[in-house]
């Protein structure tokens, strides 16, 4: 069993207009960076497959599906918020997006893959069941949890975010029934910032861990042992999902904390602790933000090395 890194071409053609930071590059410079470091040739590189509306509904709301599907632009710009527009490839990008996590969680629970990493966008963390915002237009991370939830033997799953904005849209999806009792969703996250959100406890399933503007690694590392472990190890998920946004990075243009590679590929190396303890290995890991290219290139080669096995530092 190896790596399994899935993206698709598809995820290139979306594009919210001139000097928007969720832009094609990101995806160009993760590609670019994973060639020269030599890691595109130790993972199995997989296209992902399109979602069917089916598998949006499990979490989003079907009138909020049915209207993005009904809306997409034939031309030009549909802005859906402030911050979240489509062109005419966004909805095959986003379909794609979420059908990456589909077919990682099915190579994963069925063995085929050891863990896998989703190199797709548009992001999905900040869409909740009935809006867009904040870049995503379906939760693709959500939706791989809740189709992770029908494998034999998958009962209880960890949603992990370390991305610099709170998940908001994840905690709207699972931080009520009938989610409480098979969903764990554990993050940190600048405070106060976008979406302003994540401080006030919204279930006993959610343990968020907001962090000061300027924080490090070694207050986010600190988060890990003293809130994420013991809350995972007591729930014992049978499947970790991780939403891995690398806008905490300390370059990155729009956070403010301090994180650097290798405090990534610390954090990865514990989820997949939790993983072996409790879960066969079994770990899916989905791209959210990251928006300084280099930075977001070298955050994913730590990441997705610590994912197959490599070294790093402590």
């Amino acid at each position: 069993m190896d790596t399994a890194y899935i993206t698709h071409a598809d995820c290139l053609r979306h594009d919210m207009g001139h000097g928007h930071p969720e832009c094609p590059d990101r995806l160009a410079a993760i590609d670019r960076h994973m060639r020269a470091s030599g890691m595109i040739d130790r993972v199995r590189r997989c296209e992902a497959p399109l979602a069917a509306s089916a598998d949006l509904k499990r979490v989003h709301r079907a009138e909020y599906v049915d209207a993005v599907f009904a809306n997409a632009p034939a031309h030009g710009l549909l802005q859906l918020d402030p911050d979240t527009a489509m062109n005419p490839h966004s909805m095959s990008a986003a379909l794609r997006a979420a059908g990456a996590g589909l077919l990682a969680v099915d190579m994963v629970a069925a063995g085929t893959a050891r863990n896998a990493f989703c190199a797709v966008r548009p992001c999905g963390h900040h869409a909740t069941r009935a809006r867009s915002m904040g870049f995503c237009i379906f939760n693709n991370i959500a939706v791989a949890a809740a189709h992770a939830l029908t494998k034999p033997g998958i009962e209880r799953v960890a949603v992990i975010d370390f991305d610099v904005h709170h998940g908001n849209g994840t905690e709207d999806m699972f931080g009520a029934p009938p989610w409480q009792d098979r969903v764990l969703m554990a993050g940190i996250f600048q405070h106060p910032f976008y979406p302003y959100s994540g401080t006030e406890p919204r279930a006993p399933n959610m343990v968020n861990v907001p962090l000061a503007q300027g924080s490090d690694g070694r207050a986010a590392r600190r988060a890990v042992e003293t809130a994420w472990l013991p809350a995972l190890d007591a729930f014992r998920p049978d499947m970790v999902l991780i939403s891995a946004g690398f806008d905490a990075h300390r370059d990155d243009i729009l956070g403010g904390l301090a994180l650097d590679e290798d405090d990534y590929a610390w954090m990865t190396r514990r989820l997949m602790e939790v993983a072996d303890r409790h879960g066969g290995g079994r770990v899916v890991s989905m791209l959210e933000g990251g928006y300084h290219l280099d930075a977001l290139g070298r955050s994913v080669v730590a990441h997705v090395g610590a994912l197959g096995g490599a070294l790093g530092g402590d």
